[in-house]
């Protein structure tokens, strides 16, 4: 079992920026990939950012060049630096682990970019 806790979501300006945190707890040593998903109210969840255990990433064309992904492997902490936020990046944003028989979610943290 693997328990995943974020933090970090907000209010913020349009091209402000923000950094998402999530720490997961438990059986940490059976991830194998961490990331985050967004939902946006009306759509589905959607994928931002992965990152394997060997730090290969993959972004959502959306937030290339404007977000960045870290993650310590050791700890089971993942974050997300979101820079040069847009109103379309307002959504719910889910911190996700996968292991090799299962996936986990975080609770989701709200973030909105607003004037």
């Amino acid at each position: 079992q693997v328990q995943l806790v974020e933090s970090g979501g907000g209010l913020v300006q349009p091209g402000g920026s923000l950094r998402l945190s999530c720490a997961a707890s438990g059986s940490i040593f059976s991830i194998v990939g961490m990331g985050w998903y967004r939902q946006a109210p009306g759509k589905q969840r959607e994928l931002v950012v992965v990152i394997t255990n060997s730090g290969r990433t993959n972004y959502a064309d959306s937030v290339k060049g404007r977000f960045t992904i870290s993650r310590d492997n050791a700890k089971g902490t993942v974050s997300l630096q979101m820079n040069s936020l847009k109103p379309e990046d307002t959504a719910v944003y889910y911190c996700h682990a996968a292991t090799p028989g299962r996936t986990y979610w975080g609770q989701g943290t709200q973030v909105t970019v607003s004037s």
